[in-house]
This record gives structure tokens, C-alpha cells and sequence, in this order.
């Protein structure tokens, strides 16, 4: 009976924690990170602030669990996991676009909302930098399994082609659809790296 209750307990912290971060994604990209206060999160989520303070401390906390749900959304791990099967080296480079592609289409507000962050607060520039460097540890992974079929500064290329901007200018400012965005990163990717 006590591990049900636990169980329970536990599945109600977890579902707070969403609750609150769903609320804050909503207001940090709405009005802005720096401004966003944890008493309007409070409001929006319809949660008492001492809980939040509680199950998170500080508002670096509630962002660190929108970008865990925004991941887990995304499925990213799993498409760069499953791209890794594919023989072809042209296919391989259009599902990289694909879960890139993914990746910004679930999150190009999280990750606007990190750049803010990181702006305004020293230690969010440092968590922003060793999300960034965790980045590129896996695509230089990920670009290895292409053993000697790419050319040199392969991950500079492909970096450069995945830029937040270029997404946002092409499908936020230009109003490209997604499809064809991640139709022209593949191509790209295709033509840029593959010797």
C-alpha cells in the first residue's frame, strides 16, 4: 500500500512540475524570460508559488524541465539513433534533417528563450554552452559513423547549415513550409558534406 501511495505521489510531483512548465514556456515566450515572474507562472498554472519554489527553486529549474519535455517531444535521440542504420550516406544526411527539422519545429521557442536567458543571467550562458557543446559532441558522433565519405570541417558545415537563424529567417520570417525547409537542409547537407 505505502509504494501505491508513493507511486502516486510521485506521478502528481511529475505532472505539477509539467503543469508549471507548460505555463512558463507559454509566458517566457509570450512576454520573456527576464520578466516572467514566478508568481505569474504561479497564476497561469494555477499553483501555489511555494510549491514551485518547492519542486523547483528558481526559474533556470523550470526552464531546464520545459527543454527535458521539449527533448522528449522532439524524439530527437531516437531519429539520430535510428538514421545511424542507414547504409546510404545521402539518406543518412536527409534524416539528420529530418530530426534537425523536428528539433525546431517542437522547440524554436525554448531554444529563443535559452538565448534570452543566457543573456540576462551568467549562469544560464554557462548551462547554454554546455548544452551547446553536448551538441556538438554528438553530431561529431553522429558524422563519424560517415567514416571518410564527408569533407574536412564536416561538423563547421554542418552546424553552419543547422543554424537557429537560418531556420527561423526561412520558416518564421520567410514562411517557408516545414517541409520544404527540411527538403532544403537535406539537399544542403547532401551537397555541403559529402565528398
Amino acid at each position: 500500500m505505502a509504494v501505491k501511495e508513493e507511486s502516486h505521489r510521485a506521478r502528481q510531483a511529475q505532472e505539477t512540475k509539467a503543469q508549471v512548465a507548460r505555463a512558463a514556456r507559454e509566458l517566457f515566450a509570450e512576454q520573456g524570460y527576464v520578466v516572467t515572474t514566478v508568481a505569474a507562472i504561479s497564476e497561469a498554472a494555477r499553483i501555489p508559488a511555494q510549491t514551485i519554489y518547492s519542486a523547483f527553486g528558481n526559474k533556470p529549474a523550470i526552464l531546464g524541465e520545459i527543454a527535458k519535455m521539449w527533448i522528449a517531444e522532439a524524439d530527437t535521440r531516437r531519429l539520430a539513433t535510428e538514421s545511424l542504420a542507414i547504409d546510404d550516406p545521402a539518406e543518412r544526411l536527409r534524416s539528420a534533417a529530418h530530426w534537425q527539422t523536428r528539433q525546431f519545429e517542437t522547440g524554436i521557442d525554448v531554444i529563443r528563450i535559452y538565448q534570452e536567458a543566457a543573456r540576462a543571467d551568467a549562469r544560464m550562458a554557462t548551462e547554454m554552452q554546455r548544452v551547446w557543446a553536448s551538441r556538438e559532441h554528438e553530431l561529431e558522433l553522429f558524422l563519424q559513423s560517415f567514416g571518410d565519405q564527408l569533407v574536412d570541417r564536416a561538423l563547421d558545415l554542418f552546424l553552419a547549415c543547422t543554424a537557429t537563424e537560418i531556420y527561423q529567417l526561412l520558416v518564421l520570417d520567410r514562411h517557408w513550409p516545414v517541409a520544404d525547409y527540411e527538403n532544403w537542409l537535406g539537399e544542403t547537407l547532401i551537397a555541403q558534406l559529402l565528398t
